[in-house]
């Protein structure tokens, strides 16, 4: 029996180019797409057995790009399923030149954050199994002398923190 009792079924972002986004996505994440309309829309999806996670919705190009701490989302993460898998996911927005804004060891999970050609804020991540967590509750609060699970082509990586 699984402890989900609801999740997260998808992220709406505005883009100013929706085809452009489209590619992106494709390239950086490796998202399938199960819809697009071009110069409109694109739906994107990592698990294939959804109809999609993030749909990309055009506004136009002079809409204003989304801006680092002002009100409103963050970021998205995109979780993988193992260390070696984030390894690959690192490899593939290194191979494509994406700038890496931090990397950063939270003790029970690493995060590799960026953002797309819009400036909408991505997380790449992978989370230990709940059984492997250092602390049950207070989970990022971890002390130093817990972390440092997760070694990898980030660790000499000036974005790690």
């Amino acid at each position: 029996m699984s402890n989900r009792k609801m999740y997260l079924g998808h992220v709406n972002i505005y883009v100013r180019d929706a085809d452009k986004a489209h590619e992106w996505y494709k390239k950086v994440l490796g998202l399938h797409t199960y819809h697009h309309r071009p110069g409109a829309a694109a739906f994107l999806s990592a698990d294939l057995d959804q109809s999609h996670e993030v749909a990309l919705m055009q506004v136009g190009p002079d809409a204003p790009l989304q801006q680092k701490g002002q009100v409103g989302l963050n970021h998205m993460a995109w979780m993988v399923e193992s260390l070696d898998a984030l390894k690959a996911s690192y490899q593939r927005l290194k191979d494509n030149q994406v700038k890496i804004e931090a990397i950063v060891d939270h003790g029970i999970s690493l995060g590799i954050y960026f953002r797309d050609p819009d400036g909408n804020g991505l997380e790449v991540s992978y989370e230990l199994p709940r059984a492997e967590w250092p602390q049950k509750e207070q989970v990022f609060g971890v002390p130093p002398e817990l972390r440092g699970r997760f070694p990898g082509p980030w660790d000499a990586d000036p974005a790690r923190k």
